[in-house]
């Protein structure tokens, strides 16, 4: 009777380690994968993602890799202050936003500068549609800036405008 007794936790306990095992292993893929995907996405977030050749064959032209390949050559315009409502339900929460833009020679330089009130309609509009939700996240942010980057081309015509650098972010 006291074999018995024995042998019954020892069979539990093998059971029970292997399902210890077999956790653990479930885990430690988990963590893997999940740290994979974040990798990218950081990658991609601090710019160090495709390099510009690759670029160029997802679908960019090849004087716009060779723009963003060589810095020396672009502009950089101070675009003045935006402050406005935020789209918001209750009407309270406001965006002020101060932007650099970079363009790819002087002559879209001096479009941008020609066409000043196109801008600032064009951003007021963009920025006034805006929620809370919309601006609080970290993508949010960045495709805000591929929106900006959008209608400023629209406005100057062609693919002048290369990046938008934030300067100056509050959103209360």
């Amino acid at each position: 009777m006291a074999d018995e007794q024995l042998e019954a936790p020892k069979g539990g306990k093998k059971g029970g380690k292997l399902k210890w095992i077999i956790i653990a292993v479930v885990i430690l893929a988990l963590l893997g994968g999940a740290g994979f995907f974040f990798r990218e996405q950081i990658m991609g977030l601090i710019g160090m993602g495709p390099k510009p050749a690759e670029q160029a064959a997802d679908g960019q032209s090849a004087d716009q890799a060779q723009a963003e390949a060589d810095p020396q050559n672009t502009e950089l315009v101070t675009l003045p202050t935006f402050l406005v409502n935020l789209a918001d339900p209750l009407g309270r929460r406001y965006l002020k936003l101060s932007m650099d833009v970079e363009l790819r020679d002087k002559d879209a330089a001096e479009k941008i500068k020609k066409n000043e009130p196109k801008v600032r309609d064009a951003m007021n509009l963009l920025l006034s549609s805006k929620t809370f939700a919309d601006l609080s996240s970290m993508e949010s942010k960045l495709a805000l800036k591929d929106e900006i980057v959008s209608r400023l081309n629209q406005i100057v015509g062609g693919s002048t405008v290369l990046r938008v650098y934030f300067t100056e972010m509050v959103i209360q």
